[in-house]
């Protein structure tokens, strides 16, 4: 394995236009994503694209709440909100919203921000000016929408590219956060009043990397698992990566998977050997 750093581009374009080179895989933006797959195409490589997601987390009416909201916490605030598979919209039933609403803040307002070698921190800070910038324009577009901020919606006091856990009630499909990967410690809670209508909105986005429900009914379980248009599907876990399951997304959010043997076939070729003349033996 070699690690190479410098430009990237000059670095991806002697990969991408090598004929050596027979396959190559990328984890990043979408953006950049669709440039490689287009250079790709020049020799014909084999790809596997690990690309952005825009994850529901979906909580019906039947559902633990309690460790609903454990395994939103779990899945909104990993990293600050700086993963792939972080939960990005957040959908509770009309009937227990406001039960979840106040648990899960509740619970957020538990995370301790600081840095990374003392023990005791939850969350650190975010990756640079840039996410810091984006996860303001979110919460300031949330607020102008008529969101409702419970929790944090500020930079923290820590300063520099920290930023409080922040929960946002009386999210709507109008805020930037409804359609756009926030990447941040942001988590804006959406009401819903029926499951078509979840799916619905759930399903209504280019990206389709990982999905969270919780429910305690059996046959939702399947049928919502079956209708989500997602590679992965956590179903009363907030916790969904291992290296034992095959990860990837569909849609915008690429092709391929790691883990498990399917990661290991997406570098494999099959190759077919029709043998003839063979005499059986005496």
């Amino acid at each position: 394995m070699n690690v190479l750093t410098g430009n990237a581009q000059t670095i991806g374009k002697a990969l991408t236009d090598s004929e050596v080179v027979r396959k190559l895989t990328f984890t990043g933006s979408t953006e950049v994503g669709k440039m490689l797959l287009k250079e790709c195409a020049k020799t014909v490589k084999r790809v596997s694209m690990e690309l952005g997601g825009h994850a529901p987390f979906i909580v019906f009416e039947d559902a633990d709440i309690e460790a609903a909201v454990e395994g939103a916490i779990a899945a909104k605030y990993r990293n600050a909100g700086q993963t792939c598979v972080c939960a990005n919209r957040i959908y509770v039933h009309e009937d227990i919203y406001e039960e979840f609403s106040e648990g899960f803040t509740k619970e957020a307002g538990k995370l301790k921000t600081g840095q990374g070698f003392d023990p005791s921190t939850d969350q650190g800070p975010l990756i640079d000016e840039a996410a810091l910038a984006k996860v303001e324009e979110h919460v300031a577009d949330a607020k102008n929408h008529g969101g409702q901020i419970t929790l944090g919606g500020q930079p923290h006091k820590l300063g520099g590219l920290f930023y409080e856990p922040t929960v946002i009630k009386g999210a709507n499909d109008e805020m930037l956060v409804s359609y756009e990967e926030t990447f941040g410690p942001v988590a804006p809670l959406f009401s819903f009043s029926s499951e078509e209508e979840v799916i619905e909105r759930a399903n209504n986005t280019p990206f389709g990397l990982a999905s969270y429900f919780y429910t305690s009914d059996l046959a939702k379980s399947w049928r919502v698992s079956e209708q989500l248009e997602y590679g992965i599907v956590g179903l009363n876990t907030g916790i969904i990566s291992t290296e034992m399951a095959p990860f990837g997304g569909i849609k915008e959010s690429g092709m391929g998977r790691e883990g498990s043997k399917y990661g290991i076939d997406d570098y494999l070729e099959i190759k077919y050997v029709s043998l003839a003349g063979i005499e059986e033996p005496l």
